[in-house]
């Protein structure tokens, strides 16, 4: 990509974030966002392919969303201190009655992030790393799973044969995987989370089943896992909704006892498992606290003590 089709592509892509006609996007306007962009004083001088790659700069990464883009700020400490607090956008600024083209660009392309991280496949190389055999819901590809939520509540029989055939039975806990609505969160923090969890049961003498992985997941088919396997106590480890600030935030749900239809008051959850929020390893300790505390009250969701 050249200068000039550099150019063409930005002011293409902020005329349709304006709702202007491309021509009438100010030159200014287009070399602002080129250095955004490409990190580079210069603009677009420069073309894209040749920069080099550690002078790059992605527009969704944590360190471009700390730059402070108001003007004169008059308190720059103090807007620090709440951005070590949160990952929400703080200190965006405006451009008259809109945000900033950079404010707008980096949403949409935090936008695209979520949209991948929903229709992506997780990595099968990461499954084999881990030792996971993989089952199916009775969901037969991304577009029913987003649309028959009840499809991903329950395995197909290929799925249940599996995790018969293959997992431990009448364990204290049974731990998987699955994707749910963000593959990126299974591959950001599976290689940290599984095995914390299953050294801290070890560590407190809980017996524990056979790791897999739940493909087109939904929180409930753990019900059916659990009667299955004849757990005490179930976890999935599951992928959340990605949204404008991660794509990469996990969820453990866990339940004592689960059977088909209970209610869901009867589960515990710990959420925001990402590298902004609760650490992987620091989460998978705590889940396995919790587990020990299902097992000593014998009871989960409203009714636990923590």
């Amino acid at each position: 990509m050249d200068q000039n089709q550099l150019e063409a592509l930005i002011r293409d892509v902020i005329a349709e974030v304006l709702g202007s006609r491309t021509e009438a996007v100010p030159a200014d306007l287009v070399q602002d966002v080129g250095r955004a962009v490409t990190g580079s004083a210069g603009g677009t001088a420069a073309a894209a392919d040749e920069i080099p790659d550690d002078q790059l700069v992605d527009i969704t990464s944590h360190e471009v969303r700390q730059r402070i883009l108001i003007a004169n700020p008059m308190d720059v400490e103090m807007m620090n201190r709440m951005r070590q607090m949160t990952n929400a956008r703080i200190g965006a600024g405006r451009c008259g009655p809109r945000e900033n083209t950079v404010t707008m660009l980096t949403l949409r392309a935090n936008h695209a992030t979520a949209r991948d991280s929903v229709f992506s496949e997780v990595d099968q190389g990461l499954l084999d790393e881990l030792n996971l055999f993989s089952v199916q819901t009775r969901c037969t590809d991304k577009n029913i799973y987003l649309t028959r939520p009840d499809l991903g509540r329950r395995l197909n029989d290929e799925g249940r044969a599996a995790v018969e055939q293959k997992c431990k039975k009448h364990i204290q806990a049974q731990i998987y995987l699955s994707d749910g609505l963000s593959s990126k969160a299974v591959e950001a923090n599976a290689r940290d989370i599984l095995p914390a969890i299953l050294n801290g049961l070890e560590s407190f003498g809980i017996s524990s089943g056979t790791p897999f992985f739940v493909k087109y997941g939904r929180v409930g088919v753990e019900d059916e896992i659990c009667e299955l396997v004849a757990a005490e106590v179930v976890c999935v480890l599951l992928g959340e909704r990605p949204g404008l600030s991660t794509a990469e935030s996990m969820s453990a749900y866990l339940a004592y006892r689960a059977t088909i239809g209970m209610p869901e008051s009867r589960r515990t959850v710990v959420s925001n498992i990402h590298r902004d929020g609760i650490n992987s390893v620091e989460a998978g300790a705590y889940v396995a606290e919790i587990i020990r505390a299902m097992l000593e009250q014998k009871v989960s969701g409203v009714e636990l003590s923590l």
